[in-house]
């Protein structure tokens, strides 16, 4: 997140929280997996932890293949023309969408992402609970951008463009909207859309991906709508509130599966198949032929 925005994002943060809040105390038909205090005081925790880790981790690990593609692209989109911003954000939108998708599906990624969901509430504070100091995932994530600097768009552009993106989910974690104007819903992404993405029981389990915009998870198959009581947290949840716990907890049971596999093809799926993949109990290591 851009520094600036930042400076500017926290106090909205806190002000949205606290609404939230004292919207939630006044409703007798709260939801009870609405908010809990120590929930929240992990969120802000875990959250708090990140914006002072994330900088050094940046220091030790400056490359960006986003940074290296827009240096040796033919193409140069100038940011003074209005409709490279409205391009720029549904293209980077739409590299969102892919991203966010690996973060479900390929479960070195999911150790990163895990940490968003491992929330069992979901309020405002919720959209702060971010996973820091994993910087293969945050690298290998990062790709997903290529497509839009190979464009020619300028990589400030990019990462400015990505942190609106951002900016724009925070509000949408939250119970106190329920369904909004209907192109709305169908368009963008809304309370609604994303509290079925941080369900954990079927149907919504790997839903709703999208950022700003609900329409990819239409076009690619990935949409469902809220039609029943969603369950938050994870399909195994880590029962903790501590925020290095919270942190860590997917990324070592990911070390444990790999260390405990019996054959590398299975030591490979641990880390680049989809969560929730287990080596066949009657799979063996393939033994070498002893020459005679």
């Amino acid at each position: 997140m851009s520094p600036d925005l930042f400076i500017y994002a926290v106090p909205a943060f806190l002000l949205l929280m606290l609404v939230e809040w004292f919207a939630d105390r006044r409703d007798p038909d709260r939801p009870a997996n609405g908010m809990s205090g120590r929930d929240r005081a992990s969120n802000i925790a875990t959250y708090t932890i990140g914006r002072f880790v994330k900088p050094f981790v940046a220091q030790l690990i400056p490359f960006s293949t986003v940074v290296l593609v827009a240096h040796f692209t033919p193409l140069h989109l100038s940011p003074g023309d209005w409709w490279v911003w409205v391009l720029g954000l549904i293209v980077t939108d739409f590299c969102y969408y892919w991203a966010h998708r690996a973060d479900h599906r390929v479960r070195l990624l999911w150790t990163s992402h895990s940490v968003h969901h491992s929330s069992r509430f979901f309020n405002l504070s919720t959209a702060i609970r971010l996973p820091w100091a994993h910087p293969i995932a945050a690298q290998l994530r990062g790709m997903c951008w290529i497509p839009a600097a190979a464009l020619g768009f300028p990589v400030w552009m990019i990462f400015l463009l990505q942190t609106i993106g951002l900016l724009y989910q925070f509000p949408i974690h939250t119970q106190r909207i329920g369904t909004m104007w209907r192109p709305i819903e169908f368009l963008f992404n809304t309370p609604a859309h994303h509290r079925v993405h941080h369900g954990s029981n079927q149907p919504y389990l790997d839903t709703n991906y999208g950022g700003v915009l609900i329409i990819w998870d239409r076009l690619f198959g990935s949409f469902a709508a809220e039609s029943e009581p969603i369950a938050y947290g994870l399909t195994k949840n880590i029962g903790t509130d501590n925020p290095i716990k919270v942190n860590y907890a997917e990324l070592m049971n990911l070390v444990r599966d790999v260390r405990t596999a019996r054959t590398w093809k299975g030591r490979v799926a641990y880390i680049f198949g989809p969560p929730g993949w287990t080596e066949s109990p009657t799979e063996q290591p393939v033994k070498e032929a002893v020459p005679v």
